[in-house]
């Protein structure tokens, strides 16, 4: 059963910087991380911490000062930006506090985008089944303005999963949404990722929501440290 990799992402002393007037900031400080496929973790930390920046670093948006970034089995560093764009669009999905969904395109047109850039056959069932996923088939033809805050992270979802990809990054996914939405939004995103057995990287301020993962990372002074899961958090 275990053919598994590895490790899907794995950060060996990486630094981030960035310059500053007299100065050069450091932003994320020799950080070590390795992430095993179909696991669940969280990175927390207080507003402005870098906690969007080494989500970032993970993905191969952004590329390290110094250090190494693995991502499937791709060293970062090394690769094109082309490459690099290409192993996020094939494997990698990604999820937004503010949904990032196309103001002048369907929910079903929105969850198509993915499939259609890469010409994946059966592309529209499979947006529809997506759709059907998140509950919001019947709003296949609603533009997000006309949407609730909580419907259209759903149909963010469905985008992000319908490629099935082995890695999804969720950068605050319930930032924008009132308590219930919030909690209803969690549980769809965490049973998404247990069916379709992805690596998620959850990078939140939430403790709570922290705490339904596997692993809770925090991320201080640019440092990143394993958290006991059975202590209490203080990072709001």
């Amino acid at each position: 059963m275990n053919n598994k990799l590895e490790n899907v992402i794995e950060l060996q002393n990486v630094h981030y910087q960035i310059p500053s007037d007299s100065e050069v900031l450091d932003i994320i400080r020799a950080c070590d991380l390795r992430v095993q496929s179909e696991e669940i973790i969280a990175i927390v930390g207080r507003s402005g911490s870098g906690k969007s920046t080494l989500l970032s670093l993970m993905a191969g948006l952004e590329l390290p000062t110094l250090g190494k970034v693995a991502l499937l089995g791709h060293n970062i560093e090394e690769s094109s930006e082309d490459e690099r764009a290409q192993i996020r669009a094939q494997q990698v999905g990604f999820i937004f506090q503010n949904f990032q969904l196309m103001p002048s395109m369907t929910a079903l047109e929105n969850v198509l985008m993915p499939l259609e850039l890469f010409q994946i056959d059966n592309a529209i069932e499979k947006a529809h089944n997506a759709l059907e996923q998140v509950g919001l088939q019947h709003r296949a033809n609603h533009r997000p303005a006309e949407l609730s805050g909580g419907e259209q992270q759903r149909v963010a979802i469905a985008r992000a999963f319908v490629t099935e990809p082995k890695v999804l990054f969720a950068d605050e996914p319930t930032g924008n949404l009132d308590e219930e939405t919030a909690e209803q939004i969690q549980a769809l995103l965490f049973e998404l990722n247990r069916s379709l057995k992805t690596t998620l990287i959850l990078v939140t301020h939430d403790s709570e929501l922290a705490q339904r993962c596997q692993k809770v990372y925090h991320l201080h002074n640019g440092q990143l440290v394993q958290q006991d899961k059975n202590l209490e958090e203080s990072n709001d």
